[in-house]
């Protein structure tokens, strides 16, 4: 299976590379300013390499593509801040505006590639472009190891890996994911070490945008909630997420309401003892989840649900 691995070399400028590189970030959002072409060259899992536009043509670094999504600037930035590649969001916004015409649009939607674990070569290390790029390019190529370039430039790129110092990140051991074969698709998603920006859009498009418990379709008051939170070793994975909205979410992480096995809301008394209201929250006491995700394997996990009943639910 190796052998028909294929990989994605991306232009991308020397600004936000060496911003990147200096922050060193477990993700990274490498976004497109015109937000209406999908990505779909990569499986999650696969390699994403960047080149820098000439005259620096050399291949720099990369990353493990995760996923694509359009987003609002606005809601890139909530997920990923400075992974973007820029210190503040009005910079950002700046930079996405200058490859745009439509200059007045307050909160334009752009194309987000989502990276999990980039690395980032020193200059000593650069790899020199293929002699098969074309000065032409305006956007990458995509290369397999079952031709000899492509061939060339894994070995290339996997040699710089194997002797990159590991540098642990919040704690966690890093992983260097080589042999991604293996890890395409569903279960790439499913046991990847993924970052809390890359958790939040996953969740966010494997419920169609919608809200968990109600249906809300308004984005921005929709928020990415982890079932088992990340500082109790909840993972960020998408069976341990529910899309809620900003109210319900708050409620949910304050113990108020809760989801049982059978995907059922359920509401304790303490919002009515404490505040002595509540009856909005109390009519969706024993309900049915509104929206799930279409892919059973996303839906929140009974480890997760039971963790947050037992641990968090206050009755």
């Amino acid at each position: 299976m190796l052998d028909k691995l294929k990989f994605w070399v991306g232009l991308t400028d020397k600004q936000w590379f060496n911003y990147l590189a200096s922050l060193q970030p477990d993700e990274v959002n490498f976004w497109q300013p015109g937000g209406t072409t999908n990505f779909r060259v990569l499986q999650p899992g696969e390699l994403f390499l960047f080149k820098l536009h000439a005259p620096d043509n050399y291949i720099v670094g990369g990353g493990w593509f995760v996923s694509h999504s359009f987003l609002p600037l606005s809601r890139a930035w909530e997920a990923f801040a400075e992974k973007n590649g820029a210190p503040n969001h009005e910079q950002l916004r700046t930079k996405i505006l200058a490859y745009r015409r439509d200059m007045a649009i307050p909160d334009p939607t752009i194309g987000c590639i989502i990276l999990a674990k980039p690395f980032f070569f020193r200059p000593d290390e650069w790899i020199k472009t293929p002699s098969d790029w074309s000065p032409n390019i305006v956007q990458g190529k995509t290369y397999s190891l079952d031709n000899p370039t492509g061939h060339a430039l894994w070995k290339e790129v996997t040699l710089r890996l194997n002797t990159i110092e590991a540098q642990p990140i919040e704690g966690q051991e890093h992983e260097l994911l080589v042999k991604t074969s293996a890890l395409y698709g569903q279960e790439y998603l499913a046991k990847a070490r993924l970052g809390q920006g890359a958790f939040r859009v996953l969740v966010t498009d494997a419920y169609n945008r919608r809200c968990a418990i109600t249906g809300e379709r308004t984005l921005p008051v929709l928020e990415a909630a982890h079932i088992k939170p990340y500082v109790n070793e909840g993972p960020h994975h998408i069976d341990n997420g529910l899309l809620l909205r900003s109210d319900l979410h708050k409620l949910y992480d304050r113990g108020y309401l809760t989801i049982n096995p059978d995907f059922q809301v359920e509401v304790g008394r303490r919002i009515k003892e404490e505040f002595e209201n509540g009856r909005d929250y109390y009519a969706l006491h024993g309900q049915p989840l509104t929206n799930l995700p279409d892919n059973s394997a996303w839906r929140p996990a009974r480890e997760f649900i039971e963790w947050h009943n037992e641990n968090v639910f206050l009755w």
